[in-house]
Formats: C-alpha cells, structure tokens, sequence
C-alpha cells in the first residue's frame, strides 16, 4: 500500500488527493441513485404487457418493489455502524459496492418481479450503507476545512446517478441500461481495492506508520513534516483516551450533557429532514404536472417530467458544494429549510383554493415544487448528513449515524406506505401544510440550538453547548 501512494504522491502541500479520493469514495452513491432512479420511469414499463417482463408486473408487486429496500434498509443498517467501527471504513465500502454489484447481476439475469423484490431487498444495502460508511469515510480523510464541501460531495453523486437513471431509461433500452448499472460498481470495486483505509482507523489498528503514509499522501506532504507528526499524536491520545474510557458508546451519549445534546440535534435535523416532504414531492410530480397542465400548456411525458426533476435536484446539490465552507452549515440549514417550507405552503395554498373551484396559475405549483427540490439538495438535506461527522467522535459516530439512519429509513417506510390514505382521509393540501410546519420549525430550532460547526473540532462544538447550557442554568434564578 505504501509503495502504490508513493507512486500516486503529489508534493508542495497540495491536496488534490483529497478531492479525487472523495469522488471516488461516493461514487457508489452515484450507482445507489441509478438504482433508485431506475424505478420512476420504470413502473409504467413494467406493467404494460408489451414490456420487457414476461407477465405485466401487478400493483401489489409493484407496492413490495418499492418498500421492501426500506425494510431490509432498517435491518442491514441496525450493526452497519459497530461493523464499519469494527473491520475498518474500506472493508464496508467494499461489501457495499459488492451488493450493488449483485443488485444489478439480479436484474440482469432475471426481470420476473420474484427477481426484481430481492434486488430491491439486496439493495437496502447500500441503502444504509451509502449513509453510514460512506460519510464516515469521507469525513476521516478530509481536512476540517474541506469536510462540508467534499461532505456535500455524496448528495451531488446520489443526484447526479438519479439524473443518469432518467436519461438512460428515455434513450436506452431496458438491457443496455442494467449494463451500465453493473458497469459503474465493478469499475469502483477494483479501484477500492488499491486505496487506503483512514488514518484515524490505522492508528486504532495500531497501524501508526501506515496511518502516517496516509495522511501524508492525502495532503501531499512529506512524511517527516511537524504538522503530521502533531495530528499523528493527536489522534493517538484520542484512541488511547478511548480505550481507557470503559463505558459503553451509549452510556457515554446518554451520560455525557454535550453528547447527549448534540444526539438530540442530529436527530431532530434528521427526522424534520426526512419529513420536509421532499420525498413525497417527488414521488407525486407527476400529479402535480397533470394538475398543472390544466391551465398552461406543459405537456410534459412522464420521463421528461422526472428528467426536469432531476435537473433541479442536481443543480440544487452543485450549488450545496460551492457554497457550503463560505456560508457555513447553519446559515445554509436556516435559509434550505425556510424555502423549503415557503414552497410546500405554495403546494398547499394552491391545492386549497383549486379544489375549492378558485382558479390560480397553473405554473405556480411546478416553481413551488421545483423551489423545494432545489433547496432540499441545496442544504437541507447534505447538511443532515454532514452534522453527524462533524458532532461526534471516532468513538460515537458509526454508532450514531446507525441509529440517525434508522429513524430516517423508518421515516419513509411511514411515509411511502401511509401518505396515500391520510391524503385521502384529510385532502392533500393539508399534509403539504403539515411538511411546511415541519419545515418552519427545523429552521427555528436551528436557529435557537445548533451550533456552527464549519471548521471547529467536536472538542470546540462540545464545548460550545456545554457554555449554552452553563448560560442557561445561570440565567435560571
């Protein structure tokens, strides 16, 4: 290993081998979006009788496709973060690529709907994975003040593969596309193989050395430089500190005010992230466009309709990745959430009064709906991802972002299984108003109780809610 990052070293200090390490890292991302953009424009194809499975695939089998990678997310993602803490950030990005890779050999050999529900079971997989491993990842070889921007780097690639997904299944046919789907993980696979575990978990291996040829190839240093040698040791006492400590990663959550406190942050970013409505937005864009297409002349086929979606979804996470280390994550996470929410009471508002027979734009509903998309990719969403890496120890994180990740899985099982029938027991322009409070009060709470965390150690954010609390308790009289 030492022998391969001496070859690929760039010297005077510069840290290219970060960014090309980092779009390596979330590439199996980009393949985990084509695998979920692969189902929007291929439900209709997949019913018709004259599509490429041998029998019209039914509702109920259409149902289990979407919400088994849910299920099975939830159970593979319960131990992901004690494993990824356990055999090391590069083994679990390997098994990773691995289920993709066996996602797409499925569909490949088999396209019956028995064969496509275990690929969609398979794939919740990556679906943790990608969400947990992946962030860690990149967070352990980034320079603090690189983290937002190459953090934002893993919902650019999600979205960017969504993108692919819609193109592909316009222009290509239904095989040639499963192709390029198995195409994109092989190709990762091989070129995980020759890259480097993180420091941080080469020095909990005892590995000081390699951790230290690491570190050095990723900023393009010598081996002998001050600065290295100082992180090399920072790192150490952290492990040692950890070893030392023999409570268990929960009691140290539950115990621990500061930890505790940013465990109750990243949560509610998460969830209120989650049920910002995001999800349901795209999954009923096509409703919107037909509804809108009443009044103006938008006539849009349902694949054109997903493309320009995934337009503005990319767009939206290209912006997240130039913008994130200059505004800062709360700023972003305050401005995406407000937008966000100003969009979904658009959605609600305007399918208030059309339904009540009060005529209004048709173009309304698509800017609104497009606005939220947007701002969704733009912060609200990178950002709940971020937060986690940037909260929490070497110690804490795999445990937490387990835990964030099954609350966030548990909310769109909820969500894609039960938004139908309460749409239809209380009208849908009640559940956007419902995303829309959800939106307005993650923005306040950000607002109130997150910290910045742009370039600080968890030891200076610890330290900062800790001194909010101390403030608290003293202004009690």
């Amino acid at each position: 290993m030492n022998l391969i990052l001496s070859k690929l070293m760039w010297q005077n200090g510069t840290r290219i081998n970060q960014y090309v390490f980092a779009i390596i890292i979330t590439i199996p991302l980009l393949s985990f979006g084509m695998v979920q953009g692969w189902l929007s424009p291929m439900i209709s194809v997949l019913q018709s009788p004259s599509g490429p499975a041998p029998v019209p695939y039914t509702s109920s089998d259409i149902s289990w496709m979407t919400s088994v990678t849910y299920i099975t997310a939830i159970i593979f993602g319960a131990p992901m973060g004690y494993l990824t803490d356990r055999y090391g950030r590069k083994i679990m990005a390997l098994i990773t690529t691995l289920s993709l890779i066996l996602y797409w050999q499925i569909k490949l050999l088999c396209i019956r709907p028995w064969a496509l529900i275990l690929a969609r079971a398979i794939a919740g997989i990556p679906c943790s994975a990608c969400y947990i491993v992946l962030p860690i990842y990149l967070k352990e070889i980034s320079d603090i003040d690189l983290r937002g921007a190459l953090g934002s780097l893993l919902i650019l690639n999600r979205n960017i593969g969504y993108l692919a997904s819609y193109v592909f299944a316009d222009l290509l046919a239904v095989n040639t596309m499963l192709w390029i789907g198995l195409l994109v993980p092989t190709l990762v696979l091989f070129i995980f193989l020759v890259m480097p575990e993180t420091p941080e978990f080469l020095v909990k291996q005892g590995k000081i050395d390699e951790a230290k040829t690491v570190l050095a190839w990723l900023r393009g240093l010598s081996v002998m430089d001050q600065t290295l040698e100082q992180d090399i040791d920072n790192i150490v006492n952290v492990e040692k500190q950890t070893k030392a400590d023999s409570k268990s990663v929960w009691r140290i959550i539950l115990r621990d005010r500061a930890a505790f406190k940013a465990f109750i942050i990243t949560l509610v970013i998460k969830i209120t992230q989650q049920f910002d409505g995001y999800l349901i937005v795209l999954i009923y864009a096509g409703f919107v466009f037909e509804r809108a297409s009443e009044s103006i002349s938008l006539k849009l086929s349902p694949n054109k309709q997903v493309m320009m979606i995934g337009v503005v979804q990319l767009l939206g996470s290209i912006v997240a990745t130039c913008i994130v280390e200059k505004t800062g994550r709360k700023l972003l996470l305050v401005v995406t959430s407000l937008v966000v929410g100003a969009g979904m009471l658009v959605l609600s508002g305007w399918f208030y009064f059309t339904s009540n027979g009060t005529w209004l734009p048709g173009w309304v509903p698509v800017v609104a709906m497009c606005m939220c998309i947007f701002a969704d990719a733009g912060g609200f969403q990178p950002i709940s991802y971020i937060i986690i890496t940037d909260l929490f120890s070497f110690q804490l994180r795999g445990t937490v972002s387990s835990f964030a990740n099954i609350c966030a899985k548990l909310s769109n099982f909820v969500q894609m299984k039960w938004f139908t029938k309460i749409s239809e027991l209380i009208s849908i322009h009640w559940t956007f108003l419902f995303f829309a409070i959800v939106c307005f009060s993650a923005s306040l709470y950000t607002v109130i109780v997150f910290p910045e965390t742009r370039h600080k150690t968890v030891d200076e954010i610890y330290e900062k809610l800790s001194k909010k609390d101390n403030d608290r308790i003293k202004a009690v009289p």
